[in-house]
């Protein structure tokens, strides 16, 4: 019983939100949720991506094909995630709810120049620099 549970277990994962973001607005952005204790990763220069350049590709291109031309004006856009830091999210617990509406109000406060799916997916974890050292 115990091996079957161990083995169903979930890898330690980052809750992200995956946004595409008009590069003329990226640092306005990033440093709103940085204020609001939500790490933002540029997907190609993610330290968990291999090729980051190659899956922030996929990534936009994914996003872009779901939509079926809705978001066209978004194909130059640099895919991102965003994080919860410390304030938020706590190791084995799911990000709490004021977190999400923290997090879709700041977006939806730049909805001309941002694009995303209103959920959060899973990747692993990044290395903080206060971890890192």
């Amino acid at each position: 019983m115990l091996a079957a549970s161990v083995m169903c277990m979930r890898r330690p994962h980052e809750n992200v939100a995956t946004v595409l973001v008009d590069p003329r607005v990226l640092g306005d952005i990033e440093i709103q949720l940085m204020a609001l204790d939500m790490p933002l990763w540029r997907v190609c220069a993610a330290p968990i991506a291999k090729d980051g350049q190659r899956l922030a590709f996929q990534i936009r291109h994914k996003l872009l094909m779901s939509k079926r031309g809705e978001w066209d004006c978004a194909k130059h856009w640099v895919p991102v995630w965003v994080g919860f830091g410390s304030t938020w999210a706590f190791p084995g617990e799911p990000v709490p709810w004021p977190a999400h509406k923290a997090l879709w109000t700041v977006l939806e406060g730049h909805a001309d120049r941002v694009r995303y799916n209103k959920r959060l997916g899973g990747i692993p974890r990044i290395p903080r620099l206060r971890e890192a050292c």
